[in-house]
């Protein structure tokens, strides 16, 4: 008796159909993430440098898209239980060729289908645990880099105690001392423009009067 085929597997799925690619060139990334939980799947995808990667990642992130929303599944949960790419219909056109002749070209397309399905109890766990040691490790590092003498937090500490440092007590004798300049420096400063400004109208009077009195005598 013939086991479940791959197109039988169950869990959510998530078709492409008729693109413009070849399956030998599609099949050859989807083994890259065939069995992996969709996190590291992402990662693969997106590092990957063969053009079929693209088309893959998109049809990735609409099967965890239907599994999410149809099916109520949590996308942290989920990895890739199959994928496999069929071969579509073939364009047939051709190329010119010497003396007159023409060569043959094949465009092949591929329909691709990607199912993903929940974690076992075992593997979740594992996946989880994981998951949980590199954020500690990512945390330890972040928390590590902001103590260093150029760390976000030692600079925040040291403007802190600099700005302390730098205003004084209210009731400290710096602080007394200050204000006693501060009357100095106001008791050193010259008179307003409008005291003096009586003393130079007097003066002009006086010029004019005799200037009056000169005029008389001549």
């Amino acid at each position: 008796m013939a086991g479940q085929r791959t197109n039988e597997t169950d869990g959510t799925r998530a078709i492409l159909r008729n693109t413009r690619t070849s399956a030998f060139k599609i099949r050859e990334v989807l083994e890259l993430i065939r069995g992996v939980p969709v996190g590291e799947a992402r990662d693969i995808l997106r590092f990957c440098e063969r053009d079929a990667a693209e088309l893959v990642l998109k049809l990735l992130a609409s099967a965890v898209a239907n599994a999410e929303n149809n099916d109520d599944m949590v996308p942290d949960e989920l990895f890739v239980a199959a994928c496999f790419a069929d071969e579509g219909r073939t364009y047939k056109t051709f190329r010119p060729r010497a003396r007159g002749r023409a060569g043959r070209l094949r465009k092949r397309t591929a329909h691709i289908t990607i199912i993903v399905s929940r974690l076992p109890e075992g593997r979740l766990a594992v996946v989880k645990a994981k998951q949980e040691r590199v954020e500690a490790d990512r945390r330890t590092r972040r928390v590590t880099a902001s103590q260093q003498p150029g760390g976000r937090r030692a600079r925040t500490e040291r403007n802190k105690r600099s700005g302390a440092d730098a205003t004084p007590d209210a009731s400290s004798p710096v602080a007394d001392d200050a204000e006693a300049e501060s009357d100095d420096v106001i008791d050193q400063q010259p008179p307003a423009a409008a005291e003096v400004a009586p003393a130079e109208n007097t003066d002009a009077a006086e010029n004019t009067d005799a200037a009056a009195a000169e005029d008389e005598e001549k």
